[in-house]
């Protein structure tokens, strides 16, 4: 019987969640069951995407739903991201480190993603709509962004405020979000 490895998800306030991740260096075991733990998180989760910071872990490598990429790609390492086009799309997008939280969130509609798989051997995806935001919003996590970054300065505040109110949220968290921008 293989054992399955569920980790807890940080939740909005962690400091992990607002640094940029390391790359990945070393292709090995350790790798292999961070990837694993990923995949499994996710499942467990119902997710849509998984990013290692989200688990603790400072390294640039995320899970995605394998339907997302019709089973062809679950997860990458040290990702690359650039666009087809000009293209947006607006739509809802939650976070599993914001539970409960959804809101209309702009994105580019085509992406082109490239890193390595967990072996180390070079990848690359072309996803458009959902895939397309999955891949970018766990890109923004790997470089310490969160989806509310995205948002204009008054429904950040009426997230903040939503925030405070949920009863997972941490009390010794910012009092004000921390704005960044991504770089994609």
């Amino acid at each position: 019987m293989q054992k399955v490895t569920v980790k807890p998800i940080r939740l909005v306030g962690d400091p992990v969640l607002r640094q940029p991740a390391r790359p990945v260096e070393t292709f090995d075991a350790e790798l292999g069951r961070l990837v694993k733990d990923l995949r499994q998180t996710l499942a467990a989760s119902k997710g849509a995407g998984l990013a290692a910071p989200q688990i603790g872990v400072g390294l640039r490598v995320f899970a995605i739903h394998p339907s997302l990429s019709d089973g062809k790609l679950d997860h990458l390492v040290n990702p690359s991201v650039t666009f087809l086009d000009e293209d947006e799309q607006d739509g809802l997008e939650g976070c599993l480190s914001i539970p409960g939280i959804y809101l209309d969130t702009k994105r580019r509609l085509n992406v082109v993603a490239t890193g390595f798989n967990s072996h180390g051997d070079p990848v690359q995806i072309v996803g458009s709509g959902l895939l397309s935001r999955c891949i970018q919003h766990e890109t923004d996590h790997l470089d310490g962004v969160l989806f509310l970054d995205r948002q204009d300065a008054s429904r950040q505040q009426r997230l903040l405020a939503a925030l405070r109110a949920a009863s997972w949220f941490d009390d010794g968290a910012p009092a004000e979000p921390i704005i960044k921008v991504s770089p994609h």
